[in-house]
C-alpha cells in the first residue's frame, strides 16, 4: 500500500538547538501510528513541521506523493491534513458549534463551504465525538475533558484525510481515555490516517499499528507496539536504565 504522508529526513532547528533530526517514516491510508517519547525529545515539533506550522531546517514532507515541504499550513488544510492542539485554545465569545463551523469553513475543500453548510458538517462532528448536547454553550465553558473533544472534532469537521493528533488523551480518567480511544478508532474505520501523540502507554499501545519513538530528537524506534516497548534502548530512553 503507498504511503498517504510520508517525512523524509526531517531536520528543525532551533538556533543550537536540533529538536528534530534526521527523522524519517510513512503513513499509510487507514494506519494508526503512535508518536511517543520523553517529555521533549520533539514530537510536537514533528507534528508541526508536517502540519506547516513550522517549516522544516532540511528534509521534506510529501502528502499522497507530492512534496508539500513548502505550502503554509492553511494550503496543507485545504488538502486535507488536520490536527490538534495540545493547548486548548477555543474561540472565546462563540458556541461550540462556531468553534467547529470555522474548522469546517477552512479545511479541505477549498475553505468555499457556506456557513450554513459548515455548520450543518459541525454539527456532524459534534455528534460524532460525544458533544452533540453542548452545541450551544460557548466553548470556552467547556471543562478539559470537553475541550479535548472540541479539539478532536474541530479537526474532523475539515474533513481530513490525515489527522495529527497531539496527546488528546492527557489529564483524561481511564473511562475517558477509553472513549477517545474508540472515537479515534471509528475516525480510522473512515479510512483516515492519523497520528497520535501520547503519554499514556497502555493506551497507545492498544490503539496504535505501530509506533514510532523519538528521543533527543532522533528516531530511536519504529515498529509493532510489542517489538517497540520491549527494545531496550526504548526503555532505556524512558527509565534510565537497561532493562532486566
Amino acid at each position: 500500500m503507498s504511503a498517504r504522508l510520508e517525512v523524509r529526513h526531517a531536520t528543525r532547528r532551533f538556533a543550537g538547538l536540533v529538536a528534530v533530526s534526521d527523522v524519517s517514516f510513512t503513513l499509510a491510508p487507514g494506519e494508526i501510528l503512535g508518536l511517543i517519547g520523553p517529555n521533549g525529545a520533539g514530537k510536537t515539533t514533528l507534528i508541526s513541521l508536517i502540519s506547516g506550522t513550522l517549516a522544516p531546517s532540511e528534509g521534506e514532507v510529501l502528502f499522497e506523493g507530492k512534496s508539500i515541504t513548502y505550502q503554509p499550513a492553511f494550503r496543507r488544510a485545504r488538502l486535507g491534513i488536520g490536527r490538534t492542539f495540545q493547548i486548548m485554545r477555543p474561540f472565546p465569545g462563540l458556541s461550540v458549534l462556531d468553534n467547529v463551523a470555522v474548522g469546517a469553513l477552512f479545511g479541505h475543500g477549498g475553505g468555499q463551504a457556506q456557513l450554513a453548510k459548515a455548520r450543518e458538517q459541525a454539527r456532524s462532528s459534534l455528534e460524532f465525538v460525544g458533544l452533540g448536547k453542548f452545541i450551544d454553550q460557548r466553548a470556552d465553558e467547556l471543562g478539559g475533558p470537553g475541550r479535548k473533544r472540541l479539539e478532536l472534532a474541530k479537526a474532523l469537521a475539515m474533513q481530513p484525510k490525515v489527522l495529527l493528533c497531539d496527546e488528546v488523551m492527557a489529564g483524561l480518567n481511564h473511562v475517558e481515555i477509553d472513549e477517545v480511544i474508540d472515537v479515534i478508532r471509528k475516525v480510522r474505520d473512515q479510512g483516515i490516517s492519523i497520528l497520535v501523540i501520547e503519554h499514556v502507554i497502555k493506551a497507545i499501545k492498544s490503539l496504535s499499528d505501530r509506533l514510532l519513538v523519538l528521543h533527543h530528537g532522533e528516531k530511536i524506534a519504529d515498529g509493532t507496539s510489542d517489538d517497540v516497548l520491549a527494545n531496550p534502548t526504548v526503555v532505556q530512553a524512558y527509565l534510565g536504565k537497561k532493562r532486566t
